[in-house]
């Protein structure tokens, strides 16, 4: 169990945003499966958190710095504005979580080398239970040098592959398709 006072869950939507997804892999595939999460989360009456980033490549109201057109929150949801790769970095995200007793996170979004892996890290080191949604979160293949490319997938199944086996006292951690993830 978490160590994290609280017993609620929330849905963490992180950079789905048109410039982060624009060229990510399988890009249509996996906003569709973060639609679906966020309907089963409001389903299930878990809150839904949507994170949003900005920085000099990504400015305030710019085309690229907007949301998805396929994932639109409703009223009264939860907006977090960040400027860092972990959604919890200099951000009302950890206090919004102790105000609704959270302590189970799922997570899903973009990038998965930088966002996603910040945030489920940050999440886990403050003591919560963590579900990353295996299928609902991309990022695009990372050139090293010329000649070395790190594809997108190894990248997403590496991360999976790391929350299924990674260990923290206290919690627990896994990731699952959406379809499997029990947000009740």
């Amino acid at each position: 169990m978490a160590t994290r006072s609280g017993t609620n869950a929330a849905l963490v939507v992180v950079d789905v945003q048109a410039g982060v997804v624009a060229t990510a892999w399988d890009r249509d595939r996996i906003v569709a499966n973060i639609a679906r999460a966020v309907e089963r989360a409001r389903a299930a009456g878990v809150p839904v958190i949507w994170v949003q980033h900005e920085d000099d490549d990504l400015p305030r109201d710019s085309v690229d710095w907007k949301w998805v057109p396929e994932l639109q929150a409703t009223p009264g949801e939860l907006w977090i504005h960040k400027h860092f790769n972990s959604s919890f970095e200099d951000t009302a995200l950890l206090a919004e979580l102790d105000r609704l007793g959270v302590s189970r996170l799922f997570l899903a979004g973009a990038a998965t080398n930088w966002c996603i892996r910040a945030t489920a890290y940050g999440a886990l080191e403050r003591g919560f239970d963590l579900t990353l949604l295996s299928d609902a979160h991309t990022t695009k293949d990372l050139a090293l040098a010329p000649g070395r490319v790190v594809p997108a997938q190894v990248v997403i199944d590496d991360l999976n592959t790391v929350m299924q086996w990674l260990g923290y006292p206290g919690r627990t951690n896994a990731a699952v398709p959406v379809a499997e993830a029990v947000f009740g």
